[in-house]
Formats: structure tokens, C-alpha cells, sequence
């Protein structure tokens, strides 16, 4: 990744500072490619599963990447325009224009921060700031590298060798200086000496292919094999995954009879807790997409409903019923959870479940944290990411759980219907994990952790506001001292 930053750092660099407009273009280009080669497999939910006409799929995931590359267009015409020409100075504005375009793409209409760029150092050499500063401050990280970088580029195809090694000496003092950040556990182990014990968990990954997950002829077959793993876990903790039960309650009556019921009492007497992903309510009340709780006593009362929706998938987004009607996609407008929601306690552990992308928004999952004695020590993803096929959404979804795990020092235990169905300690890293697209169990222990990461800790108040309010002050300083050189030059 940067590499690929000084590449457009020094395409902007050969730009004058009148050519801004320039600068904008070369920043949505590189946007569009960059958002483009990584969520592509949205073709495959919308076409293969959607039933959208081929072109009319490709020119919406087309036009998903230029938007979200807008942000990107606009740092690169403020960087062509505002830049000082001194080389640390422009690479910590770079920076900051980074974060803000990344910051953007989070969270404006719902946020969109797959594949943010710190993604790429899940087993690089600058993990060890995420506890500190989160994926995006990892990303500007890489952003000012990459901008040195570039710098020097620029000055070598100049034949300027002597004006290169400035920048190339800085770039690596500054990876150097983010590569030696040390490895601190914030977090301590729960019930510590011993009291310790480890988690037994046992993760069903059913592999049911998206086009027969809700066919009603299919259904029964489903229902048996997730019957009998269910039944058959031994563990303290049994998951499956997102909309496993894909019926709605009012329909399970007529094609599953008694089989939630008799779920329930199983667990409840053999004094095990399952959480089993499925759709929730009524017409009356709302539906919500739901990680529900069995076993005894008071653990049966106990339900997730996600937060974060889907647009398109699980809200429509005002003035576009018209594009969710020309897919053939079941399930729609959702209700929303609370974002701070309850833990789920089995032992002397607290589960924080949350559905499928939720997990790319290690804030939200941070405002959990807020009162470290109902704080999660156990984070838990259920996911159904068939929709886009056997594609490199799998390990994209698997590296965004990494990095929660690592930004909050919490384990991370993902059920997935197809994958990765894995277990991730409090380094994220993956220490079992069943093969994707495959039906499999997986059995495994883990330790919960107690305490808050520096980033647990601001985040989990603040939200992101920090790292926004630090960049947007820098540009805003920057451009308003450029502003006021170019009055006195002229």
C-alpha cells in the first residue's frame, strides 16, 4: 500500500498548484481502481443472487467506487493546491487529508470502510499501533510513508539524487519509528492465576449455497443438519451463524413445527448456552436480524438485534426502492438495534456478539467498552457472506476481524455460514479455523481478556472525533497559511 500512495503522491507532485482540478482527477481514478478491485464481488450478490441484469450490476459497482472515491478526489486537488513544498510538512498534510477521505467513506450514509487502507498491515510491520490509533491512524501512517516516498520518486525522475535522499532517509526514519512501537499487552487474561479457564467453543459453518438458503424445499434439509450439530456440541459455547434459522417466527410454524421450541428446552436443561443467528419479529413490531441466546434460566431471555444495517440489503435508502425492486433479494427493511447493547454472559465471560459487517466499525464495537465491568471479554462475529461467492470477500471479512482483535485486545470468534469460520486471539491472530465453503464444526478454547487498549479508551468516549477534529484542524491550518503566502507573493 505504500508503494501504491507514493505512486499517486508523486503524480501529485508533478502538478502545479493551479492544476488542482488535475489533482482531483488523478485522486478519483486512483479511488475508483482502489474501492473497485476490492469490493467487486457485489456484482455476484446483485447479479447471480439479485437477478440484476449484468450491465446494470457492473455500472452500480462502478458507480459505488467513483462515489466513494469522491473523498479521495477531494484530498488530492486540496494536496495539488495547498501544498508548502517542504517535504515532512507535506507528507504530514498528506496524512491528514488521507484520514479525513478515509474518515468519510466510514461513516457518511452509513459508512463504507471495507477495505481501508491499515487493513493491509493485519500482519505487517505497523500492527502494533492499531491498540493505540485504530485502522485509520494506521492509515494515515501509511499515507506519510507513502508520501515521502513519492517525494523522493519525483525528485529521482527529476535526476535530482541529491534532493531524493532527504525524503527516502525521512520515509525510513518514519517507518522505523512505527515498526518499533512494542508489543504492550493492555488487556489481562479473565480470572488471572487459579481462577483461569479457557472458553470451550464449539462453531458450525453450515456452507449452504445462497441460492437454496431460503428455498422452502431446502429448508428442512438445513434445518435437520443444524438440528443434530447443535444437539451434539459438547462445548460451553455453541454458535451458528447469521440467519442460520432463515425463517421468520410466523413462518417456522408451518415449515419447522416445534423445532425452535425443542431447541430451546434441550439447552435450557442440559445447562449449555447456544447463540443462533436469526431474523426476528412481526409485521406489527419490525424485523430485526438477531443473534439469539438458549439456555437456562435467565441466558434464554437474551437477544442481539444488529445495529448497523445494510443499506440496500437489510434499509432501503430513501429514493432507491426502485433499484432494490429489480432484485430477487428476500429480506428487507430491518429495525435497527441498540449500539451500545448488553453483553451475553456464560461463566466468567461476557459475549459481545455482533452480525456480519458490523465488525468493520471498531468504534461502535468500542462504545461497548465504556464500563469495563459489563465490558465484553469475548467479541463474537456471526456473518453469511455466501451472497458474494467463493471470492476474496472471505479474507477480507477475516482480516477486518483481525484488526478489532487487535485494536481492542479482545479475542474475536467468527461463525460463518460459509467462511472464515475461525478463532482470533487478543493479537489477531488465527489460532483455528475450518476450511471455507465447506460444511465443518469447529471446536476450540479461548480466553476471554479484561482491561482497555489507549484506543478502547478514546474511541469508546469520543468516537473518532479525535483523529477528525486533529487532521481537519492541520488542513485547515495549512491551507489557510498557504492562502495568506500567495496574498503577499502576489
Amino acid at each position: 500500500m505504500p508503494l501504491a500512495i507514493a505512486l499517486l503522491v508523486a503524480r501529485l507532485d508533478a502538478l502545479a498548484a493551479t492544476a488542482w482540478r488535475a489533482g482531483a482527477l488523478a485522486g478519483l481514478v486512483f479511488g475508483a481502481a482502489w474501492i473497485g478491485a476490492a469490493v467487486w464481488w457485489l456484482f455476484i450478490s446483485m447479479h447471480r443472487y439479485g437477478g440484476l441484469a449484468a450491465p446494470m450490476a457492473v455500472a452500480a459497482v462502478a458507480l459505488l467506487a467513483l462515489a466513494l472515491a469522491l473523498y479521495l478526489a477531494a484530498a488530492g486537488a486540496a494536496y495539488v493546491r495547498w501544498r508548502s513544498g517542504r517535504v515532512v510538512a507535506d507528507a504530514s498534510f498528506f496524512a491528514c487529508l488521507w484520514l479525513l477521505a478515509e474518515w468519510a467513506r466510514g461513516v457518511v450514509f452509513t459508512g463504507f470502510p471495507w477495505a481501508a487502507s491499515g487493513y493491509t498491515q493485519i500482519d505487517g510491520a505497523w500492527t502494533t499501533l492499531a491498540p493505540w490509533v485504530g485502522v485509520y491512524g494506521v492509515g494515515a501512517w501509511l499515507a506519510g510513508l507513502g508520501a515521502l516516498v513519492g517525494s523522493a520518486m519525483v525528485a529521482l525522475a527529476r535526476g535530482q539524487r541529491q534532493q531524493a535522499a532527504s525524503p527516502l532517509a525521512l520515509a525510513v526514519a518514519w517507518g522505523l519509528a512505527g515498526a518499533l512501537v512494542p508489543t504492550i499487552d493492555f488487556t489481562r487474561p479473565v480470572g488471572e492465576g487459579a481462577t483461569a479457564r479457557a472458553l470451550t467453543v464449539t462453531l458450525l459453518q453450515p456452507a449452504v449455497p445462497q441460492d437454496e438458503k431460503f428455498a422452502e424445499t431446502r429448508i428442512p434439509r438445513l434445518l435437520d443438519w443444524l438440528d443434530a450439530a447443535l444437539r451434539e456440541a459438547r462445548s460451553d459455547l455453541v454458535v451458528a451463524p447469521e440467519t442460520a434459522m432463515p425463517l421468520l417466527p410466523a413462518q417456522r410454524a408451518a415449515i419447522a413445527p416445534g423445532w425452535w421450541e425443542s431447541l430451546q428446552a434441550h439447552f435450557a436443561s442440559e445447562g449449555r448456552l447456544a447463540l443462533i443467528g436469526a431474523p426476528m419479529g412481526s409485521h406489527d413490531v419490525g424485523y430485526t436480524n438477531s443473534a439469539v441466546a438458549m439456555g437456562p434460566g435467565s441466558v434464554a431471555d437474551y437477544r442481539y438485534d444488529k445495529a448497523h444495517l445494510v443499506p440496500f440489503g437489510e434499509f432501503i435508502p430513501f429514493g432507491f426502492r426502485w433499484f432494490t425492486e429489480l432484485m430477487r433479494i428476500p429480506l428487507g427493511d430491518f429495525s435497527r438495534g441498540p449500539v451500545r447493547a448488553p453483553s451475553l454472559p456464560v461463566g466468567a465471560e461476557r459475549l459481545g456478539p455482533n452480525i456480519c459487517y458490523e465488525d468493520l466499525f471498531g468504534e461502535e464495537l468500542a462504545r461497548r467498552m465504556h464500563d469495563p465491568t459489563q465490558a465484553p471479554t469475548v467479541f463474537v462475529n456471526l456473518s453469511n457472506i455466501a451472497w458474494f461467492g467463493p471470492t476474496v470477500a472471505v479474507p477480507q471479512h477475516l482480516g477486518i476481524s483481525r484488526m478489532r482483535a487487535l485494536e481492542l485486545q479482545r479475542p474475536m470468534l467468527r461463525a460463518t455460514n460459509t467462511g472464515a469460520t475461525a478463532v482470533i486471539d487478543h493479537h489477531g491472530r488465527v489460532v483455528a479455523a475450518l476450511p471455507p465453503f465447506a460444511r465443518g464444526v469447529l471446536d476450540a478454547e479461548v480466553h476471554g481478556r479484561e482491561g482497555l487498549t489507549p484506543y478502547a479508551w478514546w474511541v469508546g468516549r469520543l468516537g473518532l472525533w479525535p483523529l477528525f477534529l486533529l487532521a481537519l484542524a492541520v488542513v485547515v491550518w495549512r491551507a489557510t497559511a498557504m492562502r495568506g503566502l500567495r496574498s503577499v507573493g502576489q
